[in-house]
């Protein structure tokens, strides 16, 4: 008899019965597009839906999914919707560039992403880690509710700030979760002239207000620039090596416009920090539902901690704690939708033997969220089980059945820089405090420019025996 409790199954949008009507699809997608979706999304290995009579198809068998943004990649490129959201934030920074300008920043920043590179940031992702949990110390042994949501892009703000500016952002860190917040609220969300094709010059009502907010982080990032620049003109043999001073070494004609950096610079910090916020919170969320899990992630993390291993070895030695970072990246991926349209026609044929033809312009949706839930590809797909990444159960999953970073050229560029931040951070936090749910609270994902909770995420933050780490 198998005497396992029954996994914990997190709240998502229950899918929809019918195809809902032009109006209804501007209004849902305007509150949260995670609720467009009817059940043949979580269903079929593909489907196809119109709206305003322009033809969309939804993706989810792995090999449409392989052919789509590897093999025939260059025949796609970014939907014009999605770049209509996007681009008014971050411009041709690495998330919305393409052609020879995507190329270019894609190049000049592979060198600080290298997975031996990322390694390297291990202490400072520890020591910033470390630093962050004081903010709990005068917890009582009671514990106290804290907005996990909140508290988590917090620190990984301070660990981006760390690790690839060299801690010298300009701006008010205590203010970044609320600016950020603000922001995405604002401008990262599908307004109904986007979804109308309507032109960049048209006003978009939902993003009023969003302006001021982000000329602030626009602001922030030419005062940063400008330190930097000044302290490379005077000591430039005392110059951090870092992701700042390699963009601005980059500046010529020969590499990135300064414009480009400016882009660059905008989105990592509005947006490189923010994917692995929310996945750190969801994890906790998660976990604080599933005892048996926490209970396995908390004997690993003593265990290794005890014996002293340096924070570059624990993705690999804590693999129940990799395996629930990656459970809720499965559930609640950051980015839940990757919107393509094609450029000319294409066509593709399953296994079995079923052919689809796509003309160009049509809008081709890779969506992580449904992906991820799919009927056909997860046992249990809706429920809570870090057990499947567990590495004797790994090859089960197919490359293009998880894609929490993307897949392809595009390939999120900090994928194991995000995955290494996400194990040294679980490690700290749950080696020190314990994160439960309030009954009280119901925590919802809504789609913004990331899977965020609606409003916050309220966790109850208690004290528990901390494992010293060894001395060698």
């Amino acid at each position: 008899m198998d005497m396992r409790p029954e996994p914990f199954v997190p709240p998502a949008p229950v899918p929809r019965q019918r195809q809902l009507t032009p109006p209804e699809i501007i209004w849902t997608a305007l509150r949260n597009p995670l609720e467009l979706w009817r059940q043949d999304a979580y269903r079929l290995p593909w489907m196809e839906s119109k709206f305003f009579r322009e033809r969309t198809i939804v993706a989810n068998h792995p090999d449409l999914i392989r052919h789509l943004l590897v093999e025939n990649a260059a025949n796609y490129r970014m939907s014009e919707v999605r770049q209509l959201v996007l681009r008014p934030i971050l411009k041709d920074g690495l998330l919305t560039a393409e052609g020879p300008v995507w190329k270019r920043s894609r190049k000049a920043m592979a060198p600080v992403f290298t997975p031996k590179h990322s390694r390297g940031f291990a202490g400072q992702m520890l020591a910033m880690s470390e630093q962050f949990i004081e903010r709990y110390a005068l917890i009582g042994s009671e514990g106290r509710v804290s907005d996990i949501s909140a508290d988590m892009t917090d620190l990984t703000y301070a660990i981006l700030a760390e690790t690839l500016f060299s801690g010298e952002l300009a701006g008010d860190k205590d203010t970044v979760s609320n600016d950020v917040d603000a922001l995405l609220h604002r401008m990262g969300r599908v307004d109904p002239m986007d979804m109308m094709r309507a032109p960049p010059w048209v006003p978009r009502l939902t993003r009023f207000g969003g302006r001021r907010m982000l000329e602030k982080f626009l602001q922030m990032v030419s005062d940063t620039m400008a330190a930097r620049q000044e302290r490379m003109r005077k000591a430039p043999d005392d110059v951090p090596q870092d992701f700042l001073t390699l963009l601005l070494q980059l500046a010529g004609p020969d590499g990135l416009t300064m414009e480009e950096i400016e882009d660059n610079i905008l989105t990592f910090i509005g947006a490189g920090h923010e994917t692995t916020a929310r996945a750190l919170a969801w994890t906790l969320y998660c976990v604080g539902h599933s005892p048996h899990v926490r209970e396995r992630m908390e004997e690993e993390i003593g265990r290794v901690l005890a014996e002293g291993t340096e924070p570059v070895e624990w993705v690999e030695r804590m693999p129940w704690v990799r395996a629930a970072f990656e459970e809720a990246l499965r559930l609640y991926p950051p980015a839940p939708s990757l919107n393509r349209e094609a450029i000319g026609a294409d066509s593709w044929t399953s296994p079995e033997g079923e052919t689809i033809h796509i003309e160009p312009g049509v809008t081709v949706l890779v969506m992580p969220w449904t992906l991820h839930r799919h009927e056909l590809y997860w046992d249990k797909p809706d429920a809570f089980m870090p057990e499947r990444f567990l590495p004797e159960n790994r090859g089960s999953i197919n490359r293009f059945q998880y894609i929490p970073f993307g897949v392809g050229p595009r390939t999120c560029i900090g994928a194991t820089f995000a995955l290494q931040e996400g194990v040294i951070a679980l490690a700290v936090l749950m080696q020190s405090y314990r994160f439960d749910r309030v009954p009280e609270s119901r925590v919802w994902p809504v789609q913004k420019l990331t899977t965020q909770p609606r409003d916050g995420m309220p966790m109850k933050v208690s004290p528990r025996h901390r494992t010293s780490r060894a001395v060698n």
